[in-house]
């Protein structure tokens, strides 16, 4: 694929452009500076619109949040930054069936030893299971399943058990469970046809695309996708960009 086609450049945010819940660095917030001057910069993320805007401290960017359910800009106003939400789709949960099948997934996967709560269930009508709970410390989150096999050998078990959505990998140690249709694919579908651009003006940069991951439809359609399996190599994968 060329890069002179592309309009957007779109990002996964952690593993991608920053460690697993960490801040964006300076170094890489002045290589985004760079490229804004020639490209639209798209930030599309499995979590809210606001905490990738805390996590990317607060830098003007297009920010599709929540797979898709949120859609938000960031504008720049007397040097600062405020956020302002243009799409925030919210869907409904059964809370007490949420709550019975994450138990019963812990039971069958031998999960009992977990700290805080079974499930987390977001205002959006999203889900998480946290394998560890909703309270484990972050460096214990952090080791747990870095190259993601553990997660991926029960992957198929936690799709059966949430039938009516869409499952994935996620974060470093649970699995996000969305509601249908939301998808990366499907909002950069979405934001393409709000913009008239066709897959060939965007180029996407991911992390997970491998089995379950939730940058794999990304991965598998026609979208020019770069893999970055280090978030600090992603300075070279940007360079024919400048």
């Amino acid at each position: 694929m060329s890069p002179y086609a592309t309009k957007v450049l779109a990002f996964d945010l952690d593993g991608t452009l920053t460690q697993h819940k960490s801040p964006l660095s300076p170094e890489y917030r002045e290589l985004l500076c760079r490229l804004g001057e020639k490209y639209t910069l798209l930030m599309v993320g499995a979590g809210s619109c606001v905490r990738i805007f805390k996590q990317m401290r607060r830098f003007p960017i297009e920010i599709i949040g929540n797979y898709g359910m949120q859609y938000a800009v960031v504008k720049e106003e007397a040097s600062h930054p405020r956020i302002v939400l243009e799409r925030d789709n919210r869907a409904e949960v059964d809370k007490a069936l949420a709550v019975r099948r994450a138990d019963e997934l812990r039971r069958e996967l031998g999960y009992t030893s977990y700290m805080g709560d079974t499930i987390e269930i977001h205002e959006s009508g999203m889900l998480t299971f946290p394998i560890l709970g909703t309270a484990a410390p972050i460096q214990d989150k952090l080791s747990y399943d870095p190259d993601r096999s553990k997660r991926r050998a029960v992957y198929d078990r936690v799709v059966d058990k949430f039938p009516e959505y869409k499952v994935y990998v996620g974060g470093s140690s649970s699995f996000d469970i969305v509601p249908h249709p939301y998808a990366k694919l499907y909002a950069l579908d979405l934001f393409c046809r709000e913009r008239g651009l066709s897959h060939e003006e965007i180029w996407y940069f991911g992390d997970d695309y491998g089995i379950g991951g939730n940058d794999e439809d990304v991965f598998l359609s026609d979208v020019p996708f770069q893999c970055v399996d280090d978030y600090r190599t992603i300075p070279e994968y940007l360079k024919q960009f400048l």
